[in-house]
């Protein structure tokens, strides 16, 4: 059927030739050409459209279709409609084509970052994404070992079930459950309302840092260590200053300078693994008590202890309510859970929750009331118990394959516990450069210079054994031993006067899993 002639067709709307097409609607492809005509003067302002009737019989659709553009365009701003009349193109400032072109060349001025941003854009924690996880990736549990099946009718009987009452940002049983496993487990001392669940510990960590410093402050953090902990401090425009570390931890000795706030690792040093002995804790405590300042607690993965019985958290230690704690059920569970925790002392608990509600840092209910249970029913405590055993057997597994792949290049400190360890490469090495060549050859590693704040005094890989299985260790361990020895190789060859063989098949090293059946 073939519409009446108009003379009144605007020439803007002459060419609109509407036809069906996959996954778009005639009413969506009618709005799209009509707001871009609009917006490309093509519809000049004032200009009076043809009746829906009208326009109807042009482009072959029906009058409801028209009703409807017309509404959401007039809706929009783009036309005037008054009843009675028909519809005109209002005025639109025609700044912006629909090809997204600029009418008038302009010149747009950038948004300005703040200075966080800035700092944000320019820093080297967190690590780039790099990817699904590869051996041997750190701070990653086993995710192929965990019960999912449990824990997801934990989860949907929490969904299930309404909510009564007026949610609460920290669940009550979710607080006392975790208390008992802390106190029992970690020894610590506390109340149950002290304990803020929080999406992870990071999160835990800017948020103490958030309430605590303030810009020009100066706050220590254990050198080597966690970047986190350092990122967290900055991002509230303090100072950042690395502490060295001896045998017994972070080293207060002959330091002049007086923190608002110390972050230390003491039950597992991230990442070398090292224990704080009980004498340094207690100093510790002393110099915050002399000093003022807070102790910052991070037990990440503390759970997970190999040799002999797990020593008690520092914050157990505690008289004066200087020490927050901080934990995550990423490292215990798996990562992906997004639920941690921080026990604050106990007259800061209302400003804290105040502040947890003012940023968002919530976890949801369902998720808390399934950790709940998980841990009330001891499926938690039953988990971590299994995975100590395997982890421990994956601590030594990977200890003994470096040294068999790798023993005349790395020096392999074996952790007490935790979920990776530090192997020290000599001096004259660039690590960040191994780990390069490693992740070409596709294992990940992390180089100790990069968890040096300020001067860095060692090489190293920061390697994970938790999350991967023997035959994963093997492999990645002979990777690692042939990238050190291709980069060893040729200097020592140089130096002895003799060719340097060309690169070929690598003759197979015997796997310390023993022979496959």
């Amino acid at each position: 059927m073939t519409g009446p002639v108009m003379d009144d067709i605007p020439v803007g709307l002459a060419s609109l030739d509407l036809k069906p097409a996959a996954g778009t609607t005639l009413t969506r492809q009618l709005y799209d050409e009509l707001r871009a005509r609009i917006l490309n003067g093509a519809l000049p302002r004032g200009l009076r459209l043809p009746s829906s009737r009208d326009l109807a019989l042009r482009l072959r659709v029906s009058r409801n279709t028209i009703s409807l553009v017309i509404d959401q365009l007039a809706m929009e701003g783009y036309l005037n409609i008054a009843r009675g009349r028909r519809p005109t193109v209002a005025e639109v400032p025609a700044t912006t084509l629909a090809t997204g072109q600029s009418v008038r060349q302009t010149r747009i001025r950038p948004l300005r970052l703040s200075r966080w941003a800035d700092r944000t854009r320019k820093t080297d924690w967190p690590f780039p994404i790099e990817g699904p996880p590869r051996p041997l990736a750190t701070v990653l549990a086993d995710a192929r070992l965990f019960p999912h099946d449990l824990w997801g009718r934990y989860l949907r009987r929490a969904a299930r079930r309404p909510l009564t009452r007026l949610p609460t940002i920290n669940r009550a049983p979710l607080r006392e459950a975790l208390l008992r496993h802390l106190v029992a487990h970690r020894g610590v001392k506390a109340e149950a309302r002290q304990i803020i669940i929080m999406p992870s510990a990071q999160a835990s960590l800017e948020l103490i840092a958030r309430m605590l410093v303030n810009a020009g402050d100066i706050g220590w953090v254990e050198s080597p260590g966690y970047g986190g902990a350092r990122a967290a401090l900055e991002a509230t425009d303090a100072t950042a200053r690395g502490i060295t570390l001896d045998d017994g931890g972070i080293a207060l000795k002959g330091r002049r300078d007086r923190p608002r706030l110390i972050f230390v690792t003491p039950s597992h040093q991230h990442p070398t693994g090292r224990l704080m002995p009980v004498s340094r804790r207690q100093e510790l405590l002393a110099f915050t008590d002399d000093t003022g300042c807070a102790l910052v607690e991070d037990d990440y993965d503390s759970e997970f202890h190999y040799d002999g019985r797990p020593v008690a958290a520092l914050q157990g230690l505690d008289r004066n309510g200087r020490v927050f704690y901080v934990g995550t059920f990423a490292k215990s569970m798996f990562a992906d859970i997004r639920s941690g925790y921080a026990i604050v002392p106990p007259d800061l608990v209302a400003v804290f929750e105040t502040a947890q509600r003012r940023s968002g840092q919530i976890v949801p209910a369902p998720v808390q009331d399934a950790l709940t249970g998980f841990i009330d029913d001891g499926h938690f405590a039953a988990h971590i118990r299994r995975m100590t055993r395997i982890y421990h057997g994956r601590r030594d597994h990977l200890v003994q394959a470096l040294r068999l792949h790798a023993g005349d290049h790395l020096t392999v400190e074996r952790p007490a516990g935790g979920m990776q360890l530090l192997a020290h490469l000599a001096p004259h090495w660039d690590d960040r450069d191994v780990v390069a060549r490693l992740a070409h050859a596709g294992v990940t590693a992390r180089a100790l210079s990069q968890h040096f704040t300020g001067p860095v005094t060692g090489k190293g890989l920061f390697l994970g054994f938790a999350a991967w299985n023997e035959q994963e260790i093997d492999k990645a361990a002979a990777v690692i031993g042939d990238v050190l020895q291709s980069m060893h190789a040729p200097k020592a060859l140089r130096r002895s006067g003799k060719a340097v063989p060309a690169s070929g098949p690598r003759q197979p090293r015997p796997s310390l899993s023993g022979p496959k059946a």
